[in-house]
């Protein structure tokens, strides 16, 4: 489970992806087979969530790595962009963009 933190010197990655309700619970499926089968094993991945909204039109990814240089390595290796070209037929679009946390918030 991803731990949002201001002191935590990792990276950051929301990823949004755009698509019908016809195709999100297969999009779903897809990313959930990719994280448990392929990115969760990867160097320097630490964690994960995947977010759908209530109309099944996105989805979002929020996704914690090492360094920067990991998630870019993993989106680099042949079984990733394979899968990359399966997700991109299953929606209209999606974009991974990286992030530094800036401030968090809790309830006292």
């Amino acid at each position: 489970m991803p731990k949002i933190t201001e002191a935590a010197d990792i990276q950051t990655v929301i990823t949004t992806f755009e698509m019908t309700p016809g195709t999100c619970q297969d999009l779903l499926d897809a990313l959930k087979d990719a994280y448990g089968a392929y990115i969760s094993k990867q160097p320097g991945f630490i964690s994960a969530g995947l977010h759908v909204n209530d109309a099944q039109t996105r989805i979002a990814n929020y996704s914690q790595w090492r360094r920067r240089e990991d998630f870019l390595a993993m989106l680099r290796y042949a079984e990733m962009r394979e899968r990359n070209r399966k997700i991109n037929e299953l929606c209209r679009s999606f974009e991974p963009v990286m992030y530094e946390v800036s401030a968090t918030f809790e309830s006292i």
